[in-house]
């Protein structure tokens, strides 16, 4: 049950119809993962914290850097040199303080994938292609949906991988082992990383409200050069790990 407070604070969720009470309620009670607090981590925690999710894991084990400013909403000036959970932490306990945070100042791998087992869902933001294989797997193993961001110079992109028998994130990029350039090398748009964490934020909301078409099996591509968005299907394919499980 909602406080008095809480019905004061979310009133603009628990007016909408689709929402109410009993969602504000569904949010209270759910449990997310985010996998790194850069650019797309920054608007994924502050909204997710603003929207009244009870719990946020955070992952990360950098530290905040200056040329990290232009993107990375979530930290500041002050925040040089801290570690991003920490400076992460003040920010999202300053919009609400009533949330729980776990911070898990980990870099992501085999040993440890296996806290994604403590939320309901997973949010990456990283940009590491092989620390996503192993999040795919880890959400496949514990059937938890898993929301994918890119970005890169004027573009970004989100889908939505193992969410109800819907296809993975191998189905969409197949093992690859090259190495992935991050924004620091191939630059980026400021702006870029806030549509496409907040989209990210918007999906996970879906998610646990149960509502409005998620984007499984679909790719949302964001052209901001050219002020469009496109959408590319995503087949679940038939020699995927994902059909073995």
């Amino acid at each position: 049950m909602l406080l008095e407070q809480e019905l004061k604070k979310y009133s603009s969720h628990v007016v909408l119809e689709e929402i109410g009470e009993e969602g504000q309620e569904k949010l209270k009670n759910a449990k997310i993962l985010i996998i790194g607090i850069g650019g797309l981590g920054s608007p994924s925690a502050l909204y997710l914290a603003a929207s009244g999710i009870g719990t946020l894991g955070l992952v990360d084990f950098d530290t905040v850097e200056e040329n990290d400013l232009q993107r990375q909403i979530i930290h500041s000036i002050k925040d040089l040199k801290k570690s991003k959970l920490e400076s992460a932490k003040e920010s999202i306990l300053n919009l609400n303080k009533e949330i729980k945070l776990n911070l898990h100042d980990i870099r992501i791998n085999e040993d440890n994938i296996e806290l994604i087992n403590d939320y309901d869902l997973v949010i990456d933001c990283t940009d590491n292609l092989q620390v996503r294989y192993s999040m795919n797997d880890a959400c496949l193993k514990f059937n938890k949906p898993l929301i994918y961001g890119g970005i890169s110079k004027f573009e970004g992109q989100v889908s939505v991988f193992n969410y109800k028998n819907g296809p993975c994130f191998r189905c969409f990029i197949k093992e690859d082992k090259r190495n992935i350039l991050n924004c620091n090398e191939t630059g980026v748009l400021s702006s870029i990383p806030g549509v496409i964490g907040t989209i990210e934020a918007t999906e996970a909301l879906k998610i646990i409200l149960d509502k409005g078409k998620v984007l499984s099996g679909r790719l949302l591509f964001y052209d901001a050069l050219n002020s469009r968005f496109r959408e590319i299907k995503i087949n679940k394919q038939k020699d995927c790990k994902c059909n073995k499980n």
